[in-house]
């Protein structure tokens, strides 16, 4: 390219404006990259629309091998055939992003609130206690002693006036300045009774944020189901681990969808495919036979499941105490 910023051809160019090899014919032989570059707003336009078809044609022999055929997939991805497949940790990001950006324009995200819990939970104990004062009135009528239900009553007159102090921002009286708890617990308690709905907040930012730490938390158990296998690595999982939450995550967004459209029913059904889901990947990618990849689908599950409630406890303490 001269000073004046047009484009130098292809065949002017002897080195590579890259990493500076000998270039002998369009692409450099190190690195990859285009002899001709162009400095133009059409060759940015070009890259763009490149990249586009580039990332849409992946997509759609990604998406299919994944939800239908996710143990080749991975084993595939493993065995070296990238260039026709999104990368894993890039399907996920991108499942991940739209995943939060269905379920905040579904409104989802924003129902949850906890006050409204608070307010379930002191309506209840307020029924309760309504119920046990007309049962206690019955016994007094028919001349029946009423001191176990006093004390009921007393708990329950109790707890009431704990509920409504947690809604008016308090805190229960044995939680509160001068009790045996500790100060961090008293003022992560606090913090949520005062205000419930920005901890909620915090929660799904800090959830949204550090989703990655799913992968991490997720492929040592994934080596512990395959011991003593050689010929598998932690990378091998790690793929796995990255593809099976990326499908996960668009299985939310579907069920997301399918709950804007008024389907909640058809959603709910939705909650039998992971299981299957991860026996078909777990036989394909490890070529498994049906009964290895059975048990330890069902030993997954369960990993799985101790996975997300660590993930949970991690992210809702940073929404407390973050």
């Amino acid at each position: 390219m001269n000073r004046q910023g047009t484009v130098t051809s292809a065949a002017s160019v002897t080195t590579c404006a890259n990493c500076g090899a000998a270039l002998g014919g369009s692409f450099c032989a190190s690195c990859g990259q285009k002899a001709d570059i162009p400095r133009s707003l059409a060759g940015f336009a070009g890259d763009l629309a490149a990249g586009m078809f580039n990332f849409e044609g992946k997509f759609w022999c990604t998406l299919p091998m994944l939800a239908w055929r996710p143990g080749e997939l991975t084993r595939r991805y493993v065995e070296g055939q990238r260039s026709r497949f999104i990368s894993p940790i890039a399907l996920y990001l991108f499942s991940v992003f739209l995943m939060f950006a269905a379920l905040s324009f579904s409104g989802t995200l924003s129902n949850v609130k906890i006050t409204g819990g608070l307010d379930k939970a002191a309506q209840e104990e307020l029924v309760a206690l309504q119920k046990l004062q007309r049962e206690r009135t019955s016994m007094i009528g028919r001349g029946q002693t009423t001191a176990d239900l006093d004390k009921k009553i007393a708990d329950h007159q109790e707890s009431l006036q704990q509920w409504e102090q947690l809604k008016g921002g308090g805190l229960p009286t044995d939680l509160s300045e001068g009790s045996s708890n500790p100060p961090w617990l008293r003022d992560a308690l606090r913090k949520v009774a005062a205000d419930p709905n920005a901890v909620v907040a915090n929660v799904q930012e800090a959830t949204s944020k550090y989703s990655w730490a799913l992968i991490p938390l997720s492929v040592p158990f994934m080596w512990l189901l395959f011991p003593f296998r050689r010929n598998v690595h932690l990378f091998d999982h790690a793929v796995f681990v990255t593809y099976s939450l990326s499908f996960m995550m668009l299985l939310i967004l579907a069920g997301s969808l399918l709950v804007m459209a008024g389907a909640s029913s058809t959603a709910s059904l939705l909650l039998f495919i992971p299981p299957v889901h991860v026996y078909r990947q777990l036989k394909g990618a490890y070529q498994l036979r049906w009964w290895s990849a059975l048990i330890r689908t069902f030993i997954l599950l369960i990993v799985a499941t101790i996975v997300l409630t660590l993930f949970a406890a991690a992210m809702l303490a940073l929404g407390v105490f973050g």
